[in-house]
């Protein structure tokens, strides 16, 4: 097992309210073509989440000149 951190020493990681978070997810899609295309559907099934934990995140691709963006920011805040 690790050596605790003191208390002073945390207080140098600690980000609090001046913490900033800018997310800037700006992608484009330009000149594209689809011809003739068959897509298949989205769908999520009941259960497809049972069990999960953390953060779950799903992306559906209908897969005609599709830009897909995703992010996501946590700000986690610990007390005692």
């Amino acid at each position: 097992m690790g050596t605790a951190v003191s208390p002073d020493a945390l207080d140098t990681y600690r980000g609090g309210s001046q913490t900033y978070n800018d997310m800037q997810v700006n992608g484009t899609l330009s000149d594209t073509r689809a011809l003739g295309v068959q897509t298949g559907s989205n769908t999520i099934a009941d259960g497809s989440f049972a069990n999960s934990s953390g953060l779950p995140t799903v992306i559906q691709n209908t897969g005609a000149n599709v830009l897909i963006q995703n992010a996501t920011i946590v700000n986690v805040q610990f007390k005692q």
